[in-house]
C-alpha cells in the first residue's frame, strides 16, 4: 500500500437479492420515462431542487478525484439571451453547409434546426465545463487526468438527478462552444462541455417518435 490515509466504508448498504431487484427495476424504469424535451413551461423551479441535482454531479467518479468541472447555472436573462443568440449563429452555420450531409440526414427524423428558444424560456439552464487543471481541493493547480470521461459521468448524474425530481431535460452542444467562457464569465483554460436544459415540459410539448427507438439488451449486451 501507498501513503494513502484509508478510512472506514461507512455508508454502503446491501439489500436482500429480491430488493434488490426490485431497486434496480424501478430505477430503470423510472430513466425508460427519460425523454429529451425542447418544449418548456416558463414555472420556476425551486433553487434547492437544482442545488441538489449539483450536488449529485459532483458525487461522480473522476480521474484522481480531482473533480474536473465547473456548473454555472444561468438565470439572468441578458445572459440568457446572448447565449441564445451566440448558439443559433454557430447552429445556423452548422446547418447551412458546416455539418456534412451524413450527419444532417441523421438528425432530420428529430426534427431539429437552428432555432433553440428554450435557451430563454426554459427555467433550468446549466452550463457545464471541463478544468485541464485543478485538483481536489479549489485552489489547487494539478494536472487534471480522464477530464472528459469524468464530466461525462458528472453530466449523466445530473440528468438522472432531474429526472428523479420530475424534470424534463435536454442536453446541447453547440460547436464551436468558445462563446460560453465569456458569457458565464469562467477562464479561458476551462473548455465549455454541455449545456443542460431542464423545466417542467409545455402543455403542448412533443417529442420526436424516432426517439422512442431504444436498442434492446441483447443489441448492447455481450456476456463472455
Amino acid at each position: 500500500m501507498g501513503m494513502e490515509k484509508r478510512v472506514p466504508l461507512e455508508n454502503y448498504i446491501e439489500y436482500p437479492e429480491a430488493e434488490m431487484r426490485e431497486r434496480v427495476s424501478r430505477f430503470t424504469q423510472n430513466l425508460l420515462r427519460r425523454r429529451t424535451v425542447r418544449d418548456y413551461s416558463e414555472r420556476p423551479v425551486e433553487r434547492a431542487v437544482i442545488e441538489q441535482a449539483i450536488i449529485a454531479a459532483g458525487s461522480a467518479p473522476s480521474g484522481a478525484n480531482h473533480q474536473p468541472w465547473h456548473f454555472v447555472v444561468l438565470s439572468d436573462p441578458a445572459k440568457r439571451k446572448a447565449l441564445r443568440e451566440a448558439a443559433e449563429a454557430e447552429e445556423a452555420a452548422f446547418y447551412n453547409g458546416k455539418a456534412p450531409q451524413e450527419w444532417l440526414d441523421a438528425l432530420a427524423p428529430l426534427g431539429t434546426d437552428a432555432s433553440k428558444p428554450f435557451l430563454e424560456h426554459a427555467p433550468v439552464l446549466i452550463a457545464v465545463f471541463a478544468q485541464k487543471r485543478g485538483g481536489e481541493e479549489i485552489g489547487q493547480d494539478k494536472k487534471n487526468y480522464y477530464i472528459h470521461e469524468s464530466v461525462g459521468i458528472a453530466c449523466g448524474f445530473l440528468l438522472a438527478a432531474l429526472h428523479e425530481a420530475g424534470l424534463v431535460t435536454l442536453t446541447h452542444t453547440p460547436n464551436p462552444m468558445r462563446f460560453l467562457n465569456e458569457v458565464c464569465e469562467r477562464p479561458v483554460e476551462e473548455k465549455p462541455y454541455m449545456l443542460i436544459v431542464g423545466g417542467y415540459p409545455a402543455e403542448d410539448a412533443t417529442v420526436p417518435e424516432h426517439a422512442l427507438v431504444k436498442k434492446s439488451l441483447n443489441e448492447i449486451t455481450t456476456w463472455l
